[in-house]
């Protein structure tokens, strides 16, 4: 460490940058003194750093952990609660995975619109934006399977993915617009110079930069999406809350069920978060972050 001072110490003082000398630099009968570098900016420790334990380890240790010993210390009900439960796990993550298919591609679709140029597509977007972020996703489920139903019948699982597809292509199409502004505009101008058109300039330069942007918020997003699927219970949806509400129907163990629920929902979305980080870490590789 010392060695790395003096080395940056030295490359300054050659450049007329460091005015100062280094202990080495010293007469006899002079006072040592400490040196103080002054960077661009503060230190800040870095959220990726593998550390053995941190706060995303803790909580899956104590969720884990809290589970298996409910289930070892009372096998009757928690057991029996967390067998039931399955099924209900396959159906929240058709629904989840089905829903970011859908709003994804919604999501950057609206983001174009909204730096568009044209003003009736930007118009589009935007009005589309306010409206759905101002109704809230239990009103949009509750339209579009009862109101709806009055014209079309659809079952409860397409309802369900049409409603969050629809609400979260909203709230992405933000985040896509968020981080398509955030490229400098000489990236644009520069691949324009060099003769792209406006499609390939967006697809080829711009997006690929700005994704590394508009990864974590879509993460938090696709995590929020998961979790907003308990809202589909309501439609009779077979998810995880439908199954726990069927099996309270009959046992009326309201505080066992719903512990079950929260620690399997606490660990779903911990490991979609590490898989989201691990994406994130994955795309700033080469920025040595």
């Amino acid at each position: 460490m010392s060695r790395l001072i003096r080395d940056l110490v030295g490359a300054a003082g050659k450049k007329g940058k460091f005015q100062g000398r280094t202990d080495l630099d010293l007469e006899d009968g002079e006072s040592k003194g400490n040196i103080v570098l002054v960077t661009e900016g503060a230190s800040i420790p870095n959220p990726h750093g593998k550390r053995l334990v941190n706060a995303w380890s803790i909580s899956l240790a104590g969720a884990v952990g809290s589970l298996l010993a409910l289930c070892l210390l009372w096998p009757d009900p928690y057991r029996r609660i967390l067998f039931y439960l399955p099924d209900g796990v396959v159906v929240t993550f058709e629904i989840t995975v089905l829903s970011i298919c859908f709003a994804v591609p919604l999501g950057l679709v609206t983001g174009l619109g909204r730096v568009s140029r044209n003003r009736f597509i930007n118009l589009a977007a935007s009005t589309y934006v306010e409206v759905i972020r101002g109704i809230p996703l239990l009103v949009q489920l509750f339209y579009i399977y009862y109101a709806l139903s009055r014209f079309v019948k659809v079952s409860g699982i397409a309802s369900a993915v049409t409603a969050i597809a629809i609400c979260y292509g909203a709230y992405m199409g933000e985040v896509f617009r968020a981080g398509i502004t955030a490229i400098p505009k000489g990236q644009t101008e520069a691949a324009r110079s060099l003769g792209f058109n406006r499609f390939q300039t967006m697809f080829l330069v711009v997006l690929p930069q700005a994704w590394r942007t508009i990864l974590p918020p879509v993460g938090n997003e696709c995590i929020a999406m998961l979790k907003d699927t308990s809202l589909v219970s309501i439609l009779a949806v077979p998810d995880i809350m439908q199954r726990a509400r069927s099996f309270v129907g009959t046992t009326y163990l309201y505080f066992e069920t719903y512990t079950v629920v929260a620690l399997v929902y606490l660990i779903i979305t911990l490991l979609l978060s590490k898989c989201v980080s691990y994406m994130e870490r994955r795309l700033n590789y080469y920025d040595g972050r």
